[in-house]
């Protein structure tokens, strides 16, 4: 598929890569809607995902998210953060690149435990946070590299990432500046 015809965006990535910072700012450069997962989820269930987790479990979670991917990916226009573990599942990931130019923030350990602040928030750092995101990121990898690019933001600011994206968006075929085609 031509990637202009998938008209997303789509930002995965380990946590505290800057989905969310640099998918806001991405979406007002772009003229696109925002859509957080992480914050759909916790709206449309009415409650937080750390406890969704502990009152679910995570493969519940898991559940939900690729029931919203589903969703997601029936829409254009729109600039999507993913959660961090959403684009690991093969069938949530191939959704997604169907639908959007797939692209995955990266960012070095320490960068990770300094954003990620004393993960509370965060229930897959549960136990030893180091230990755990140096095996997460280990485990999911694989997932990120199938992205169609990589950025690494760990020296970047949110504006220059999304600078970036944006430039390498263009060999993409995304134009902004030219109105959208809906000819069949």
């Amino acid at each position: 598929m031509n990637p202009l015809e998938r008209r997303n965006i789509v930002l995965c990535g380990f946590m505290a890569t800057g989905k969310t910072s640099v998918g806001r700012l991405l979406a007002a450069m772009a003229g696109f809607e925002f859509l957080d997962m992480d914050a759909v989820i916790e709206q449309e269930a009415g409650t937080s995902i750390p406890r969704i987790f502990s009152s679910q479990g995570e493969q519940a979670f898991r559940k939900i998210e690729s029931l919203l991917v589903e969703r997601l990916a029936e829409k254009t226009g729109c600039v999507i953060a993913t959660g961090g573990g959403t684009i690991v599942d093969a069938q949530n990931r191939e959704k997604l690149k169907r639908c959007g130019v797939v692209i995955a923030l990266a960012a070095d350990i320490p960068t990770i435990l300094r954003r990620a602040g004393s993960g509370e928030d965060r229930p897959m750092l549960a136990g030893d946070r180091l230990e755990r995101i140096r095996t997460l990121m280990e485990q999911r990898a694989p997932a990120y590299a199938r992205a169609d690019f990589v950025v690494d933001t760990s020296s970047l600011s949110v504006e220059e990432v999304a600078q970036h994206i944006m430039d390498r968006l263009k060999e993409f075929g995304f134009d902004w500046n030219q109105p959208e085609s809906h000819a069949e």
